[in-house]
């Protein structure tokens, strides 16, 4: 994993926009189009102002959900709204490659293979996402990848559903579809993250984040999240 600590929130951010953005030139050059994956958060929102103000070829952009809370329409509990309002209303990205987790359906077993599908008329069979970006829980969560959650188990599904965590149900990727991504973009800020976050890197197989592969992870964190341990660990870079 690479590691890279910066000095606060809004450093971070914009750090992160800057790698979406080459790792969307990079896709594009190669294989015509650039597929990610979007987590929710204060910080990632942030991150996703920055990225509507890149210079990318934002048609060739598809941009999936890595979780969603069940909730309505428009709920401020939905990343997807967030989502529309830090990108959608300031990029040229076409409203319809931003593909929003269905969880709104009566069915959501149903919904949640159905999303599963749309993944796969963009990545492939089985599906590799060019760029999934993750937070972190200060419980070790990351996804909807919750502690003690029968979730953490699928292993025959690329979407799946996760029981009532903070008081909502999830839907949410995977760890198989998580871990053939060409790259893992680890966002992490503030303090009371900072003892998951040196799990993290150990690769603490315990806590759900320590089982996503970090063979081609990049983790942008705050000074705060890093900790003492972490700016201590090889190969950190402080900016």
């Amino acid at each position: 994993m690479n590691i890279e600590v910066l000095a606060d929130s809004d450093s971070v951010a914009e750090k992160a926009a800057s790698v979406i953005a080459d790792s969307a030139w990079e896709a594009i050059a190669s294989r015509g189009l650039f597929t990610m994956a979007v987590s929710g958060g204060h910080t990632p929102w942030i991150m996703m102002r920055w990225l509507a103000a890149a210079q990318i070829p934002w048609r060739a952009v598809h941009i999936f959900q890595v979780d969603e809370r069940v909730a309505p329409a428009g709920d401020a509990d939905r990343n997807l709204t967030h989502l529309r309002k830090s990108l959608l209303a300031d990029s040229p990205l076409p409203p319809d490659q931003l593909y929003a987790m269905p969880v709104e359906s009566q069915d959501l077993q149903a919904a949640a293979v159905s999303y599963a599908a749309t993944v796969r008329t963009l990545a492939g069979d089985s599906p590799v996402i060019d760029l999934v970006h993750l937070g972190l829980g200060p419980d070790g969560h990351t996804a909807s990848l919750v502690p003690g959650d029968p979730v953490l188990d699928v292993d025959s599904a690329d979407v799946a559903l996760s029981g009532p965590y903070q008081g909502r149900r999830r839907m949410t990727l995977t760890y198989p579809i998580l871990n053939r991504a060409r790259r893992i973009l680890w966002v992490v800020t503030g303090g009371e993250k900072a003892g998951m976050v040196n799990r993290l890197i150990e690769g603490d197989r315990e806590i759900p984040a320590g089982r996503v592969s970090s063979d081609r992870a990049m983790l942008l964190a705050d000074s705060a999240a890093a900790g003492q341990r972490a700016h201590k660990t090889a190969g950190i870079i402080c900016a």
